[in-house]
């Protein structure tokens, strides 16, 4: 058996699988396979895909970090948890396959705005009909911070890479109407952050 000490692990996926559960649990009712977008370590997936045995889950992220996402999932012994696909959000070509529901935590604010744009550009191939994208992570509102703590942590974030920081809800529901995509619902979470739901039209 694997040593579970030697497998990657981040804290924030461990305090906030939980409420993000409650929220995927009745999106993802009727849902057979999500592909999750840039898995990190492998705790969510592993863990939301325990939760919801009914789904099959498809991890993905780039190639750097695809050993820990194996590490978890074959700890967790789990059959619904498929191991690791590259997936750049910037490259020409994304893997060809469709799913009922993709899902992204902790990522936009990572990203640059090119490549959020170029995941949106890809996104409506990736889906099957009223499929659903479900991101997790802070936003702002009408140019605006939620909180003072956002705030800071957009400093650290620009700091750390000027091209990272926290997205602008309203330039995302644009991406996402020309992607063919309608806006469903908006989740508060704590600390300070959110899962934005859209659907495929």
């Amino acid at each position: 058996m694997q040593n579970t000490a030697a497998k990657p692990y981040a804290p924030s996926s461990e305090e906030n699988k939980e409420v993000i559960l409650k929220v995927l649990s009745p999106l993802f009712a009727n849902k057979h396979s999500v592909l999750e977008i840039g898995s990190g370590t492998g705790q969510h997936a592993v863990y939301l895909a325990q939760q919801m045995p009914h789904l099959q889950w498809q991890t993905s992220d780039l190639p750097e970090n695809h050993d820990g996402i194996r590490l978890w999932i074959k700890d967790s012994g789990l059959q619904n948890v498929a191991e690791p696909i590259e997936l750049n959000v910037s490259a020409r070509q994304w893997p060809n396959c469709q799913y009922d529901a993709i899902f992204t935590a902790n990522s936009f604010h990572i990203m640059s705005q090119e490549n959020v744009s170029d995941l949106f550009a890809h996104i409506a191939q990736q889906l099957k009909p009223q499929g659903l994208l479900v991101v997790y992570g802070p936003f702002n509102f009408k140019g605006e911070f939620t909180s003072p703590s956002n705030q800071q942590f957009d400093a650290f974030l620009k700091n750390r890479d000027p091209k990272s920081g926290i997205k602008d809800f309203e330039w995302l529901n644009e991406l996402a109407t020309v992607a063919g995509l309608m806006f469903k619902q908006d989740f508060a979470m704590p600390q300070n952050n959110r899962i934005l739901c859209w659907q495929k039209l």
